[in-house]
């Protein structure tokens, strides 16, 4: 017993400190483990964000090319995405390899 109030006297400090120290990396409810899991979260989503900022960007200009005055854009576009055709017409669809 008397063991343990010499080291508890001498490292009293080190020892709150260590112990502080684990609390705030594990067990607290505001832990460093968890703010780091919000931080990667927050970057993932702010990904995200860009990535669909640039995906409604690159809409908007589609909408707009298509709707433009120019019925041209959107037959050509017709058949390029959706392969249609007029009545008379034959549709051949060439996949090029990737060699």
């Amino acid at each position: 017993m008397e063991i343990v109030k010499v080291i508890w006297g001498k490292y009293k400090y080190a020892i709150i400190t260590f112990v502080f120290m684990v609390w705030i990396t594990f067990f607290d409810s505001n832990s460093l483990l968890s703010l780091w899991k919000i931080k990667r979260e927050a970057k993932n989503l702010q990904k995200e964000t860009n990535f669909f900022k640039s995906e409604i960007e690159k809409a908007r200009e589609q909408r707009d090319y298509l709707f433009s005055k120019n019925q041209l854009n959107l037959e050509k576009f017709a058949r390029e995405k959706y392969l249609m055709k007029k009545e008379n017409e034959d549709v051949f669809i060439i996949v090029e390899s990737k060699d």
